[in-house]
């Protein structure tokens, strides 16, 4: 073959893809593609955009003019959808690749096709735009699911029959589990088995060989949907029932940090959540700002960065791993900050089973959502969480709620009549 022959052959997606990354038949309204991780969704969603906007046969009747493409951030809209090594432009062959025009936020086609880029944290910049076609990634880890997916169903009014395709690693959310019972949603599977072929060896030994048969496997590497652990202190459900936007005016607010303890397996993260307690004595959630981090000045710096944006009057820490450190580490990155050590002595599962007591009163309310930290409480048993990992968020929440609307001991305070 020639040089020109092989780099078409290279694009000529229909003979690479395997089933389940190739358009369903049918009129279906939305494609819902749940895979695991490297199960190359990425690839099937930058090639059903380039065959909607070229107007490929088995793709779209003639060339599809408006797109939008939605992701988590718009940093992951230009990272991985556009500019990723399996995103739109590495898709193309050169002489049908779109220009990208990152000031625009916009990709368009020498045909003229366009696509248009929109971040789920931002519902609002999609009122207003009309499309014919959207490519939706990584809905299971939208902050404002709900919002953000209203706006682009109303904004899907141009042509004959538009649609939508959804990549996401599966996370039982409300909105994944309503698609995935749409009557005009079909439904392909992938795990990241499926597409070893293009993933380096050491991910085989390092990811698939440890996380195989967990909860957190099943779900990042089977791409299985996965819902509540059956003996896990929360559910789901209490948890999206007791969710609300704005929180009241609050009486108290603190940020609790649960730092990481060197030689604890899977201690790569620090907890770093912001509860606040209202005049009524309801609790609310406000923030998670976890990070994967383990030097010291660093999460300490996160937590403290968190403690002046909630304006919080306490930084309660755990001091069992560290001691005297966390409370002088924090003090060097800001004096000013008044820190409450904590220290355990019972274990994770029972100092979190009151906490969970408040949520089943309706005495705990999520400001917001909280994806990882929610991941994290629907899945705490009694032998913790099903990886195995540190339940890192879930201790800096218990912590804080412990402080602001329980006693010592550990029992619910009392409501004055």
């Amino acid at each position: 073959m020639t040089p020109r022959e092989l780099a078409l052959f290279n694009h000529d997606w229909d003979f690479w893809a395997r089933d389940d990354q190739l358009p369903p038949p049918g009129d279906w309204l939305t494609w819902l593609m749940i895979g695991g991780r490297g199960a190359g969704k990425t690839r099937a969603g930058a090639e059903w955009i380039r065959g909607l906007a070229l107007g490929r046969p088995g793709y779209a009747a003639r060339p599809v003019g408006r797109i939008a493409l939605i992701g988590e951030t718009l940093a992951d809209v230009r990272d991985v959808m556009i500019e990723g090594v399996s995103g739109l432009l590495a898709v193309h062959p050169r002489d049908e690749r779109p220009q990208w025009q990152p000031s625009r936020r916009r990709l368009e086609w020498p045909n003229g096709a366009v696509a248009l880029c929109f971040s789920s944290e931002d519902p609002e910049s999609l009122r207003g735009p009309q499309f014919e076609a959207a490519w939706a990634d990584e809905l299971g880890k939208w902050r404002h699911q709900e919002a953000s997916w209203d706006m682009l169903q109303f904004g899907l009014r141009l042509g004959a029959l538009p649609r939508q395709l959804v990549t996401t690693t599966p996370r039982p959310t409300p909105l994944v589990k309503r698609l995935v019972r749409a009557e005009r949603t079909v439904i392909t599977r992938a795990g990241t088995a499926a597409n070893l072929g293009n993933l380096a060896p050491g991910f085989l030994e390092r990811v698939i060989g440890r996380y195989r048969g967990t909860r957190l496997g099943r779900q990042e590497i089977d791409g299985e949907l996965i819902d509540d652990r059956a003996d896990a202190l929360w559910s789901r459900e209490v948890i999206e029932r007791l969710r609300l936007g704005a929180p009241p005016k609050l009486a108290r607010v603190v940020v609790a940090v649960d730092p990481p303890a060197s030689g604890r397996r899977g201690a790569d993260a620090c907890g770093i959540v912001g509860c606040g307690l209202a005049e009524d004595g309801t609790g609310y959630v406000l923030a998670d700002a976890t990070i994967a981090e383990v030097k010291p000045e660093r999460w300490a710096a996160a937590a403290v960065t968190l403690y002046h944006a909630l304006e919080a009057d306490a930084l309660v820490a755990e001091v069992n791993q560290g001691g005297d450190m966390v409370t002088s580490v924090i003090g060097e990155v800001d004096a000013s900050v008044p820190v409450t050590p904590v220290r355990a002595t019972r274990g994770k599962y029972l100092r979190a089973e009151p906490v969970a007591a408040l949520y089943a009163q309706g005495r705990v309310r999520h400001a917001g959502t909280f994806p990882q930290l929610e991941d994290e409480l629907a899945d705490f048993g009694p032998e913790g969480l099903s990886s195995g990992r540190s339940p890192d968020r879930l201790d800096a929440l218990v912590w804080a709620l412990t402080h602001l609307m329980l006693r010592p001991a550990g029992e619910p305070r009392l409501r004055s009549l």
